[in-house]
């Protein structure tokens, strides 16, 4: 019989990071320390005891952050020439953030042991440092709409990672968007394909009723620009005054 380590490790993460971890640490901690140290999950090398969390200190220093200054619309990096970025915005998509590039460093295995691995503590420090990048797209907003997942899709992973993160950048959370159709995963499709794969793709909710203000919409990941056009669009025609985007990552094809 085989063993899938990695489903033990993860198993004694939620352990260690349980309540009653604290007291039962002498014992039962202190045997999985023993038989399966802890290892950092973007670098999978072990972890110094007095290390908390599940990245060590030096992947999180890994992560291609996006560098200043800024197009203070779209996020970019200024460039000499026009900001091409800005051109798959929706017009009231007034300001979208994001914290580092991805697959490049870190951030790629960061936020990909987040969203399939299961491992909901990163959305703590990722939103850290979202709020931290994003200062300027978060202040005088109203509200976080995180990017919904379609419900067999958010039934199979069990949480949706959009909406973990968005509860911890310090503003009300309204589920105020609903996927109406399930949609291939962005990532995976030829750009020419990712707004069509999302147009009509989301609908609001009665929540959304009471959104007039500047809403920020959350993601995990930007590729395009297509999920958080077609987020915006249904925002917008339910009455937001202004739309905004904030999320963990930007798929680095968008450099060029």
């Amino acid at each position: 019989m085989s063993l899938d380590l990695g489903s033990i490790r993860r198993q004694a993460d939620r352990l260690r990071a349980s309540a009653g971890y604290h007291t039962l640490r002498g014992t039962l901690a202190g045997v999985a320390d023993l038989l399966l140290p802890r290892v950092c999950v973007a670098c999978e090398r072990p972890l110094a005891a007095t290390q908390r969390g599940i990245i060590c200190g030096f992947c999180w220093t890994r992560l291609d952050t996006i560098p200043y200054p800024q197009c203070a619309r779209c996020g970019h990096p200024h460039i000499r020439h026009s900001c091409r970025w800005c051109n798959l915005l929706p017009p009231f998509v007034r300001a979208v953030r994001s914290v580092c590039w991805v697959p490049g460093g870190a951030g790629g295995q960061i936020v990909h042991a987040l969203k399939y691995d299961g491992r909901r503590s990163l959305a703590v420090p990722l939103a850290a440092l979202m709020r931290e990048r994003g200062t300027d797209v978060l202040a005088g907003a109203t509200a976080a709409v995180p990017v919904p997942l379609h419900p067999s899709r958010q039934r199979a992973r069990g949480f949706n990672q959009a909406a973990d993160l968005a509860k911890h950048l310090g503003l009300p959370v309204v589920r105020a968007l609903r996927r109406t159709r399930p949609t291939a995963v962005q990532a995976e499709l030829p750009a020419a394909q990712r707004h069509l794969n999302v147009t009509g793709a989301f609908t609001v909710t009665r929540q959304a009723r009471d959104l007039r203000g500047v809403i920020v919409v959350v993601d995990d990941v930007s590729t395009t620009g297509a999920t958080l056009d077609a987020c915006a669009c249904a925002l917008k025609q339910a009455g937001a005054r202004e739309v905004r985007a904030l999320t963990a990552a930007r798929v680095s094809t968008a450099r060029r």
